[in-house]
């Protein structure tokens, strides 16, 4: 045995959770992934690109779905502990099935076949920056907002 912390929604091997985890943790990934994906499908019929132009529905999608990504790690690791399915259902699931990476891709060889390289070029590199920014912008948000709620629960508590 390891001293090292078990993480049940990797550590399948364990006995006493195998048999558990076996249906729960797939089932959420799957409820939250459709989830996700029809909501990132209902952004994408909402704002639709046509040839040439600059896919905004997919920038959208990934730039706001990392955001959420920094906001969700940082409650359930650093704010509040949360049930063990969360995990997957939201980040997995919902913001897994919500993102779309390979869409990334395939819009931006679809910028390039319709001969609009610096749109697909600023596509390429703008949604990178732009979602890991994000990422670090939900983190540093939701730490800042639980800073200030934490200190104005001890203000309140110390005045009582």
């Amino acid at each position: 045995m390891t001293d090292r912390p078990i993480d049940p929604d990797v550590d399948l091997h364990v006995p006493a959770q195998r048999a558990e985890l076996h249906w729960t943790v797939p089932a959420v990934i799957a409820v939250g992934g459709a989830l996700g994906a029809l909501a990132r499908h209902g952004l994408q019929e909402a704002l639709p690109a046509g040839p040439g132009e600059f896919p905004w529905a997919t920038f959208w999608v990934n730039v706001s779905g990392c955001l959420l990504i920094g906001v969700l790690m940082v409650v359930i690791t650093e704010v509040r502990p949360a049930h063990r399915l969360v995990r997957p259902f939201l980040g997995v699931g919902v913001l897994g099935g919500y993102t779309t990476f390979s869409a990334y891709a395939v819009d931006f060889q679809r910028l390039i076949a319709a001969r609009a390289p610096v749109a697909g070029l600023l596509y390429l590199a703008g949604t990178m920056a732009a979602a890991l920014a994000a990422v670090a912008a939900g983190m540093w948000l939701t730490r800042r907002v639980a800073r200030a709620r934490g200190a104005r629960g001890a203000r309140r508590a110390g005045t009582r």
